[in-house]
């Protein structure tokens, strides 16, 4: 794409890669594409098919108005996905769900395979049976579709929309959990061309919780389905494991199971003999901090190891060698996400990208040699890939719409050594135009998690858009950033505003020494953790002109029984009650008379995470302590703002508040607000 992207209605006009599938024999890749829709109001998904060799152009294969999504190969070449389409055979006025469809391999039209009365997502599909799982929300006590139908009917027509509660969660990031509850249900692959997906059979009728967020897999031979199980832990909370299911009984039995561990992200080997997923420890409170590894468990046995003994890398995803005797997996690492090759046999640990990249969807080709996969970066969208599958070489971009997109200035990183003599390093982006004779205005920009890295893509907060209007923008990786080792995070584990916030003002200050940089002109902003840490900054520097927190934390004492997942959050802080004096020193709110830089609050209503209740607080307290401050407030988003209209007047109102402080033009209140 030549032309200039940065104005906002190109920005979010432009064609969004979200994920990729390889067909079984190697010949297909198939790619959802987010897009507008012919409203402008709203994102909408198709399937694109992307040429493996990246010469021919990219081919769009589905056209609805409702979109279409998760697309999933079976082993004759016919694509499943999910989409709300109405078929043509439904009844007039039917609701629109979620369901399956397929689309042959010829290419003919799609046809709608199953449909449940609470949709369908998280489709399986065996590789070489073709047997195929999913996930659909039913109602406890529903022993089919018509009773789970009759139950639904029920609710609606008294008018009900009630949920009782008897465990924990009651929600997730921005949805209500129940009445209905996930449950997962195997069928047989199409009998023929025109038939639907084999009678379903309900392979956990009564799983209460259990499956709620959690993912599955089917083996190759289509007989058994690794799945997450959460089990109560004790005091409300929960651990995740693995269990095995038997795809004809419906019989289950632990793969992989202990409290002082989450499983998840299962993956079969092709040879049906192994599951591979992540390992995690959560952390403990005045322990050791949260940690990941590789872990693969024999099927039969249940026994498991660990396949990163002695490494400190923190493994994201994963997929299998063809011939399972290898698996690839990409990790955090200085600032980027290489992908690895490690050979089971010895533990040969191959690193096979040496770019700046961030590696995701990886699809081992069948003939052992290729991967493709998605490549981003801080300045470059997900695009496509061929890797070599053995050896370190560089990527070979596939065409996709939309792509390449130019970036609107250029990247740097540099370092800086804290105040405790670690190394702390950032991306800086910098204006096409910055120099020592026009230095820029410096943002920095705290990044979320906490336990991340800046070293991809991001569609939501993109640093090039403010480049284009001349800031430079800092991407920093302070203590709790993933890519470091271990000690990153034991700087600030369970103590996170001081430790976190003298790396900033470090590597703000390296930054700021450039002559590029105008160091008079700053801002700081951050989302989610980010946002903490930007309500952190107000509270403890007067260095910066303006202040932008989005969706942050305020008061942690309050916090922790709000969010949808409280006990997540223990491991790391404790007990509320008997370690109150921990999470009073790391919130914010505690340095609010000492608020003097003028803010910019955000947050949306359906944040169930870190409940708008903490953007509410934050900014009574700013009134009430005359911080010249504004409050962005969503009715319908969540965490993240979705919406192409709310997200025009976001970035909008980020340009206004940031121009008017920083670069001291006339406040514009945003037209549409």
């Amino acid at each position: 794409m030549g032309h200039p992207w940065h104005e906002l209605a190109d920005y979010l006009a432009l064609p969004r890669v979200g994920g990729l599938r390889l067909s079984p024999d190697g010949t297909r890749l198939v790619a959802p594409v987010g897009e507008l829709d012919s409203a402008g109001t709203a994102y909408a998904t198709a399937l694109w098919e992307i040429d493996p060799a990246g010469e021919a152009e990219p081919r769009r294969l589905t056209r609805s108005a409702e979109g279409e999504s998760a697309p999933e190969f079976l082993p004759d070449g016919s694509l499943l996905f999910v989409s709300k389409r109405p078929a043509p055979e439904a009844p007039a006025g039917e609701e629109a769900r979620p369901a399956v469809w397929l689309l042959p391999a010829d290419g003919g039209e799609a046809r709608r395979v199953a449909t449940r009365p609470g949709g369908i997502g998280g489709v399986a599909v065996a590789g070489e049976a073709g047997t195929v799982v999913y996930r659909s929300d039913t109602h406890p006590g529903a022993a089919d579709a018509e009773a789970d139908e009759a139950a639904r009917k029920a609710r609606s027509d008294a008018g009900v929309t009630a949920i009782l509660h008897e465990e924990s969660p009651v929600r997730s990031w921005d949805h209500d959990l129940g009445p209905a509850r996930p449950r997962l249900f195997a069928a047989d692959p199409p009998a023929g061309p025109a038939a639907p997906l084999g009678a379903e059979r309900d392979l956990t009728p009564d799983p209460g919780t259990a499956l709620v967020d959690q993912p599955h897999v089917l083996s190759p031979d289509g007989r058994t389905v690794a799945a997450g199980w959460r089990r109560p832990s004790g005091g409300g909370g929960w651990y995740e494991t693995l269990v095995a299911i038997d795809t004809a009984t419906g019989d289950r039995r632990d793969l992989a199971a202990d409290p002082d561990f989450d499983f998840s992200s299962p993956g079969f080997s092709p040879d049906g003999r192994s599951v591979l997923t992540v390992r995690v420890f959560e952390g403990r409170p005045d322990g050791d901090p949260r940690s990941a590894t590789l872990w693969l468990v024999d099927l039969a046995t249940g026994e498991g190891r660990d396949l990163l003994a002695g490494h400190e890398l923190w493994p994201r995803e994963h997929a299998w060698a063809p011939d399972s005797t290898a698996v690839f997996f990409t990790a955090d690492l200085d600032g980027r996400r290489p992908l690895f090759r490690l050979e089971l046999a010895d533990g040969t640990l191959t690193r096979l990208t040496a770019d700046h990249g961030a590696y995701s969807e990886l699809n081992p080709a069948p003939d052992g040699r290729t991967v493709y996969a998605l490549r981003d970066s801080v300045d470059e969208p997900p695009t496509p890939v061929r890797l070599d599958a053995a050896a370190e070489g560089e990527p070979v971009r596939l065409r996709a719409p939309g792509l390449p997109l130019p970036p609107t200035g250029r990247l740097t990183e540099l370092e800086t050594t804290a105040d405790d003599g670690t190394r702390v390093r950032a991306w800086l982006v910098l204006p096409a135009e910055a120099s020592a004779e026009s230095p820029a205005p410096l943002l920095l920009w705290v990044h979320g998690g906490p336990y991340m890295s800046w070293n991809g893509w991001s569609w939501r907060w993109n640093p090039w858009l403010l480049a284009a209007r001349g800031y430079a923008v800092l991407l920093p990786d302070p203590a709790l950033s993933t890519g470091y080792g271990q000690e990153m995070l034991r700087r600030a584990w369970g103590e996170w505003g001081p430790r976190v916030f003298a790396d900033l003002m470090s590597v703000t200050d390296a930054a700021a020494a450039r002559d590029d940089i105008d160091a008079e002109r700053t801002a700081a902003m951050g989302g989610s953790f980010g946002g903490y840490m930007a309500n952190w900054i107000a509270g403890h520097t007067d260095r910066f002109r303006a202040v932008v927190t989005h969706a942050a934390l305020w008061e942690l004492t309050g916090f922790g029984g709000a969010t949808d997942y409280p006990w997540v959050w223990e491991r790391e802080f404790g007990d509320p009650f008997a370690d109150h004096e921990r999470y009073a020193r790391n919130s914010p709110r505690r340095a609010a008379r000492d608020v003097r830089t003028p803010m910019l609050v955000i947050h949306g209503d359906k944040d169930y995470r870190v409940p708008v209740g903490e953007g509410l607080r934050l900014w009574w307290d700013l009134l009430r302590h005359e911080v010249d401050a504004k409050f962005l407030y969503f009715p319908t988003e969540n965490h993240w703002i979705l919406s192409p209209g709310n997200i025009r007047v976001w970035y909008e109102t980020v340009y206004a508040f940031l121009d008017h402080h920083v670069l001291g033009k006339e406040w514009r209140r945003p037209e549409l607000l």
